[in-house]
């Protein structure tokens, strides 16, 4: 027992002979410190700062780097934000389940292999029909390509890194069965408190806002004009948006913002987001007399605002500030008239019982009584 305890101690590494390059290993990151690679220290006193290869960000990197940006203007910490997302398909998880140790000992292989940049392809022994194909399930789940050749019961499967590959999914087949299990559960759990309680009325389904829609345009105004002025607005999230601004047939100004590909964001992600933009897009509207008004709404593909932001403050401008004081100014005079007459009254005093004189209409003749009744028929 105690031999085997010694050998397990890692021995105390001897001193650097700087006399010559040092052969020990070291780490060299890329610069936002995703990737590792080991290399030769080469390290010397004559050469202290050896010249060794630069490690460059890939994909991945820019796409961490990008998820950051956006979750630091969404107010999202990284560190405790978690979801319940399953990147893997039904046969995946229920082949997964079927042959676990097996399964887990060939999802470790594909995680190696897809952080190796110098491995690009795999070659399996022959085995079953069933381990090929969770294995071509597994290989399009991570976005490898696979195939499988030769005949029975020489069969065997390729794994190669094609162009749609990027990384690994972050969750294990584990992590994500245990997922799936908590999910049913809780719909289990639903489903039975839902028999026992009365049914409720169904739920209004709102769709999130996705676009801003500029009420009261100012006279004049074309679509250069508004891009120019909100360019630096809409600039700070042209890493997470698409924004198109066109003019509806009812005089206003949409601006439709398309999330990129890339940025994995929900709907719901995205009206949090415009949220975020509107109070900077209203104040630059209103400095430079873009528009009377600003609202969030939901567009569809063809270009149909099916929803629209409600809001109760008047528009400030146009025809509609027009008609508003002029109704206000109708308003105040019906409350001015039984007021003015209050106050005549108060100073003078009311003759009582004195009617006042109608005033006779003299009533025209007729043409027979004009003739003097001398007519004939």
């Amino acid at each position: 027992m105690l031999a085997r305890m010694l050998a397990m101690v890692k021995p105390y590494p001897a001193a650097c002979n700087e006399s010559s390059a040092c052969t020990a290993k070291t780490v060299i990151t890329c610069p936002c410190g995703h990737r590792h690679q080991e290399v030769k220290c080469l390290a010397s006193s004559s050469n202290p700062t050896p010249s060794r290869p630069e490690l460059k960000c890939d994909d991945e990197c820019l796409r961490l780097e990008r998820n950051k940006r956006l979750a630091a203007a969404l107010n999202i910490d990284p560190t405790s934000h978690t979801n319940d997302h399953v990147p893997y398909s039904d046969t995946t998880l229920r082949l997964f389940k079927e042959n676990l140790a097996w399964a887990e000992t060939q999802e470790r292989e594909f995680r190696v292999f897809s952080k190796s940049p110098s491995e690009a392809r795999l070659r399996y022994k022959p085995m079953p029909n069933h381990q090929r194909q969770f294995l071509h399930v597994l290989a399009e789940d991570y976005g490898l390509e696979s195939k499988s050749e030769d005949i029975e019961p020489y069969r065997y499967v390729v794994v190669w890194k094609g162009s749609k590959f990027v990384s690994a999914p972050t969750k294990t087949l584990a992590q994500c069965v245990k997922i799936r299990e908590t999910q049913a559960a809780e719909a289990a759990a639903a489903a039975a408190a839902n028999s026992r309680a009365p049914t409720p009325p169904p739920a209004i389904i709102t769709e999130p806002f996705n676009a801003f829609l500029l009420t009261s345009p100012r006279f004049g105004l074309t679509l250069d004009d508004v891009e120019s002025a909100l360019k630096a607005d809409l600039a700070s999230q042209s890493s997470a948006f698409n924004f198109t601004t066109t003019f509806l047939p009812s005089d206003e100004i949409l601006i439709r913002a398309s999330a990129h590909y890339s940025s994995f964001l929900t709907p719901t992600a995205v009206e949090q987001a415009l949220q975020t933009m509107k109070p900077r897009l209203d104040s630059t509207i209103k400095r430079l007399d873009v528009a009377g008004n600003i609202l969030l709404c939901h567009v569809d593909a063809n270009e149909q605002i099916s929803r629209r932001e409600d809001i109760s403050r008047n528009d400030a401008s146009g025809w509609s500030a027009v008609a508003g004081r002029a109704a206000a100014k109708r308003d105040d005079e019906k409350t001015e008239m039984p007021a003015a007459s209050a106050s005549g009254s108060s100073g003078k005093r009311l003759l009582l019982g004195l009617k006042k004189k109608k005033v006779e209409m003299k009533r025209e003749k007729s043409w027979t009584e004009q003739l003097g009744g001398d007519v004939e028929c």
